[in-house]
């Protein structure tokens, strides 16, 4: 039978001067064109009520979080920074009701970039709301302008988890933030960092919790790396 992936959707306001302000809802094109590769059926969730959570979960095998704006910061306790960005406030309540959802249903749960920081945040941990907040910052992160399908910097990958089955244990990944982890949710562990000691992916520590998080973007490399795929293809048939 085959897996439905539902992927957490963003929105978009198109130009006024063209389309008269058009809200559009959206997921990049890679992850879906990753899994259907892998054999998922991925199905677009657009932003809506919170209420709306336990039924969307009900309707699908497995959730992936995607990328996009930063988090709000009082949902871990902070005061915005003057170098916090864009957030959408209905996109994270949303989610984070996706994500309460998907574990109460026991669905498992694929996060990258912004998934993984939220995914973080429901679970109780904070964020770097800036990389510059963070005292051993060595590593560019922000990999512009190089394009998303080089990879341009390391990671070290535990031999306790789930992904060094994919990676073995080091890596190199392509990177788009400028939040990081800061306090690790009780609930998580770390499963890779770059060579600086960012966070770069998270599993779950109970193990019939199935949850992992990555910090790059895979779905911009798929299609040039093996192993990017073959992380699609675990999340699809085996997570």
């Amino acid at each position: 039978m085959t897996t439905t992936i539902g992927i957490a959707g963003n929105q978009i306001i198109q130009s006024v001067d063209v389309f008269h302000g058009n809200h559009v809802s959206y997921t990049p094109q890679n992850f879906v064109t990753a899994i259907q590769k892998a054999g998922g059926l991925p199905i677009v969730l657009p932003i809506s009520d919170e209420q709306a959570a336990a039924a969307y979960i009900s309707k699908i095998d497995k959730l992936l979080l995607a990328g996009g704006q930063d988090i709000s910061p009082d949902f871990f306790g902070e005061e915005p920074h003057p170098k916090l960005e864009e957030t959408n406030r209905n996109r994270d309540l949303f989610e984070l009701a996706l994500i309460n959802e998907a574990i109460k249903q026991n669905k498992p749960i694929f996060s990258v970039c912004r998934g993984m920081q939220l995914i973080n945040v429901a679970l109780g941990g904070t964020l770097y709301q800036d990389l510059s907040l963070y005292p051993d910052w060595t590593v560019k992160h922000g990999q512009q302008p190089t394009q998303p399908q080089f990879a341009t910097h390391g990671i070290k990958i535990e031999k306790d988890s789930a992904l060094y089955q994919v990676f073995g244990e080091s890596y190199r990944v392509n990177s788009y933030h400028h939040q990081a982890i800061n306090t690790l949710a009780p609930s998580l562990k770390i499963t890779a960092r770059s060579s600086d000691g960012i966070v770069e992916a998270v599993e779950s520590i109970d193990p019939n919790q199935r949850l992992i998080g990555v910090q790059w973007h895979p779905e911009l490399r798929f299609d040039v790396d093996t192993k990017e795929f073959n992380l699609f293809d675990y999340f699809v048939n085996q997570l």
